[in-house]
């Protein structure tokens, strides 16, 4: 694939990973730009969860891997891409509906659906309303996001879910809540410092970056650029 690549087309296959919440807003916009771009980059991706794609990047199964930070290893290369917000997700029957933001203190009691002990999410979510002296009420722990979210949607109950579970071109029967207290959660890019990823991986990334760059701010509780990342906001 290099050798195919050294003239002015890009060509070859490259293997991305990518958590499912980023899937659903950004692999649209990402694969219709790389395939006007470079139709000659064949890309395969792997949807999972940051905890089962980073030890495929290490194993050179995958070549690089969208998924939440942060990443703490040296044998990788990571670049933030964009932040998140974590919102109270609600059907539009629940009592809730007519909040457009509610603070931490208000949920204390609230049955919610949650993820379980130990997940990051959770941490971060429990580490934010212990900052304001409240535990909340799991009405049940769901380990996946877009169960979650899917659970929300059905009128279940209420959910904490990272913005992007819910895409801006989604319509339905649902209401996004600010919780202002809640921290912004890092998606980031990591692939291995050694073997240097291909012109194909490069050339994911270099159409990535435009994509955020222009389309990112447009997804509701998405930031990007220098000021996405405060100090103390990330999780």
């Amino acid at each position: 694939a290099e050798m195919a690549s050294r003239g002015d087309e890009v060509r070859g296959d490259t293997r991305l990973g990518v958590i499912g919440t980023t899937a659903r807003w950004l692999l649209p916009q990402l694969l219709t730009q790389l395939g006007a771009q470079h139709p000659g980059v064949h890309v395969t991706v792997h949807e999972g969860n940051t905890t089962n794609l980073l030890p495929r990047v290490l194993a050179q199964q995958l070549d690089a891997t969208i998924v939440h930070l942060p990443v703490d290893d040296p044998e990788v290369a990571v670049e933030p891409l964009f932040a998140e917000d974590l919102v109270l997700l609600v059907h539009s029957r629940h009592h809730l509906s007519n909040r457009e933001s509610i603070h931490l203190a208000e949920l204390a009691g609230e049955p919610l659906m949650l993820p379980p002990l130990g997940a990051a999410l959770r941490r971060a979510i429990d580490r934010a309303a212990a900052g304001v002296g409240v535990e909340l009420e799991a009405q049940v722990e769901i380990d996946g996001v877009r169960l979650l979210t899917s659970l929300a949607f059905e009128g279940y109950g209420a959910a904490i879910v990272p913005a992007t579970a819910v895409p801006r071109w989604l319509k339905g029967d649902f209401q996004r809540i600010a919780v202002p207290e809640l921290p912004r959660r890092v998606v980031g890019w990591v692939q291995r410092r050694r073997p240097s990823p291909g012109s194909p991986t490069r050339a994911l990334l270099a159409v990535l970056r435009e994509v955020i760059a222009t389309q990112g701010a447009k997804q509701p509780g998405v930031y990007v650029g220098a000021e996405a990342f405060p100090l103390g906001r990330s999780a």
